[in-house]
């Protein structure tokens, strides 16, 4: 017994440690050396998502939502000095457009008389003065700018007036069916469409409304907007000649996002209410214009392009799948392709209509060519992902 305990049990402790420190020096220094095996690639990848330039219909359609208002009173203005001797038409009462109003009485320049006369010959033979020649009058009628309803008419008979001076009003009676709009629907419109289509909201079928204006909302000074219609004055938009088409959306100085109809107001969209059609004021509305439609032709989402009106840049996604070399991927199956991603090539092009999601490229770009689907450095909300993919919009830089 005391040779197991003094001789066997020891060597059999030795030998224990002495195979434990083997199989850590096989797993340190031979199979660490070894080739492992590579498990499954990760199946999250990053990538930049792409957009291929397809063919289609665009139609450039801005619907606005408006409110009916009643058109301003007009003035009706004294083009005589002198004193009011007679009123056709008193408050109330309806006129038509150029009928008198009021009639103003003027005294014509007298012309210089002599100081003194001839001698007159008889008895009392000497000088007299001359008796004053007679007063000429002129008689002006001052008619009524618009036909209508006169509203007030502030003078009296044997009142004096001025050329200019506002002596009473006139209702026309019509109405301004007008909404806001946005920077982005104002290049949208640079095409003045001829029309619109109105809904009245309880009112009665939808009609079609002439003479569309677009008005800018800076300052009043400079250039009066062009037409008539409701809303303030403003000064008009500028409009490039006939047969131009507008351009595209992107809004100068953007980050090429796709303009959006909520932004702030810029300007406003009115078209005068046919005569007959029964509205009142404060109704609302929907006003649709269509300025123009490109029948298949290539497009490109909105939010792929930067740029201005007429021409934007495009970022072609140029990747291409080229053979790995031999144990350049390791763990790659033989013969398998990988993605050699380079940076995206800038490229700008010309622009033309566009719908509010899509625009057309009239060159620069062909069908079929893919392009980054977002602006690099534009936000993005993430893109669903699809089988074995996670992808995210562009990132910052």
């Amino acid at each position: 017994m005391s040779v197991f305990r003094r001789v066997i049990l020891p060597v059999a402790w030795l030998l224990v440690f002495a195979v434990i420190a083997l199989a850590l020096v096989k797993i340190a220094f031979i199979d660490g050396l070894e080739p492992q095996q590579s498990g499954p690639a990760p199946m999250a990848q990053m990538e930049a998502p792409v957009v291929a330039a397809s063919r289609a219909t665009v139609t450039n359609t801005v619907q606005v939502k408006a409110t009916v208002q009643s058109d301003p009173a007009q003035a009706v203005r004294s083009t005589a000095a002198g004193t009011v001797v007679h009123i056709y038409r008193d408050a109330g009462t309806t006129v038509a457009k150029g009928e008198a109003v009021i009639q103003v009485r003027s005294e014509q320049p007298r012309e210089a008389a002599a100081a003194e006369q001839a001698p007159v010959a008889g008895p009392g033979a000497g000088e007299r003065p001359a008796s004053s020649p007679e007063p000429v009058y002129v008689y002006t009628d001052v008619p009524a700018p618009v036909g209508g309803k006169i509203g007030e008419l502030g003078v009296l008979i044997d009142q004096q007036v001025s050329v200019g001076e506002t002596v009473g009003k006139v209702d026309p009676g019509s109405y301004t069916v007008s909404g806001s709009i946005t920077a982005a629907q104002q290049f949208r419109l640079l095409g003045r469409p001829a029309s619109a289509k109105i809904a009245l909201t309880g009112g009665p079928a939808p009609f079609t409304c002439p003479a569309v204006v677009v008005k800018n909302n800076a300052s009043d000074a400079g250039s009066a907007g062009s037409g008539s219609g409701g809303g303030t004055g403003a000064a008009g938009l500028a409009v490039p000649r006939a047969g131009l088409l507008p351009a595209a959306v992107a809004i100068p100085g953007g980050g090429g996002e796709a303009p959006q109809d909520g932004g702030p107001a810029t300007g406003t969209l009115s078209c005068a209410i046919p005569s007959g059609t029964e509205v009142f004021a404060g109704l609302g509305a929907t006003m649709t214009v269509t300025a123009g439609e490109s029948k298949n032709v290539v497009t490109v989402p909105l939010s792929s392009v930067k740029g201005s009106v007429k021409e934007g840049i495009v970022w072609l996604a140029s990747d291409a799948a080229v053979a790995p070399a031999a144990g350049a991927v390791p763990g790659a199956a033989p013969g398998a392709s990988a993605r050699e991603v380079r940076e995206p090539e800038q490229r700008r092009v010309k622009l033309g209509l566009n719908d509010g999601s899509r625009v057309e490229v009239t060159s620069g770009l062909a069908e079929g060519e893919r392009v980054l689907e977002f602006v690099p450095g534009a936000a993005a909300p993430p893109v669903m992902p699809g089988p074995g993919q996670m992808v995210y919009g562009p990132a910052g830089g």
